[in-house]
This record gives structure tokens, C-alpha cells and sequence, in this order.
């Protein structure tokens, strides 16, 4: 009996320590991601505002080619809204919407996640002219998640995941626009 008492006080302890370090972990995911395409900024940022592009360059589009899609206002405008769902729980259920727009150079979204986990995010794509025919794109993405969900998150590695996601989808669109 000691020595249950003794295991269960140390997963315990162990809880305990985790939740406390929760505290001091920061609460925010903030990732970052750039590319730069060989094409003008006009050309880029007309083709990167339009919702209904990004099925062909985003990775979370691209793993369930069956989701169910839905699109409402005028794509590529302010309140814009693409609306997926799809039985792939990678994927899940919600929506994406353009909340400001600055021509050839930012594009802010909001993201509602409704499945597998409601929450509330940002997104956003840059687009910067380097050159006449040279542009960088820059795709951000920024959370806050809650406490004790910050560790969860940082354990899970959500911040490298996300930027690998982020930067697939990047090269994908770089290959897409400079074979066009």
C-alpha cells in the first residue's frame, strides 16, 4: 500500500510541477513563414487574396479532397468567408475570413475553428515587391491559447508544426505561380 501511495503522490507531484511551469510558458503562438516568387507583387497579391486559391496551395485543403466547401461574398474582398467540412478530424470544421485587405501588400483573416476545437485566430499574408519581378510573401499566423492549453501546446510542438505547414503551403504556391 506504501508504495501505491508513493506512486500516486509522485504522478501528482509530477501534474503539479506541469501546471505550475504552465504558468510561465507563454500563452501566444505566433509563426511566421516567407517565400519570395518571381513574379510582380500585383500579380501575386490578386492571386494569394482570392479564397478559393488558396485550395490549390494550402496543405490543410490538400488532406481531405473531399471536404465539403463553402463560400460566401465577393472572394478576394473584405467579408469574404470560406466556410470547410470535412470528416478528417487534421481538418475538422470552420471558417476563414478576410477582415482587411490593403492592396498589394496585407491580407488579414479570421479563423473559426468549430471541429475538432472551437477557437478564434488570426491569420495573415504579406506580399512586398523585392524587384520588378521578384515578391516576398510572408504567411503569419498568431493564437493565444489559455492556460493549461499553452503547455499542451508547446509540448505537442504546434508552433513547428504549424511553420511546416505554413512553409509547404508556401513552396507550393511559389512552384504554382512561377510555372504559370
Amino acid at each position: 500500500m506504501k508504495i501505491l501511495k508513493g506512486i500516486l503522490f509522485a504522478i501528482l507531484g509530477i501534474i503539479v510541477i506541469a501546471l505550475v511551469a504552465a504558468l510561465f510558458i507563454s500563452k501566444e503562438i505566433n509563426v511566421e513563414k516567407t517565400v519570395t516568387i518571381n513574379k510582380p507583387v500585383e500579380e501575386v497579391f490578386d492571386y494569394v487574396k482570392m479564397l478559393k486559391n488558396q485550395d490549390k496551395f494550402s496543405v490543410w485543403m490538400q488532406m481531405d479532397p473531399n471536404m465539403k466547401k463553402t463560400f460566401s461574398g465577393t472572394d478576394g474582398t473584405v467579408g469574404a468567408v470560406a466556410a470547410w467540412d470535412s470528416q478528417n478530424s487534421e481538418v475538422g470544421k470552420g471558417e476563414q475570413e478576410i477582415i482587411s485587405l490593403e492592396d498589394n501588400k496585407r491580407i488579414d483573416y479570421e479563423l473559426r475553428f468549430i471541429e475538432p476545437f472551437e477557437a478564434n485566430d488570426e491569420a495573415y499574408m504579406l506580399t512586398e515587391e523585392v524587384s520588378g519581378n521578384q515578391t516576398k510573401v510572408v504567411w503569419g499566423f498568431h493564437s493565444v491559447a489559455g492556460y493549461p492549453m499553452n503547455l499542451l501546446m508547446k509540448l505537442m510542438g504546434m508552433e513547428e508544426m504549424l511553420g511546416g505547414q505554413l512553409e509547404e503551403g508556401l513552396q507550393t504556391l511559389k512552384s504554382q505561380m512561377e510555372a504559370s
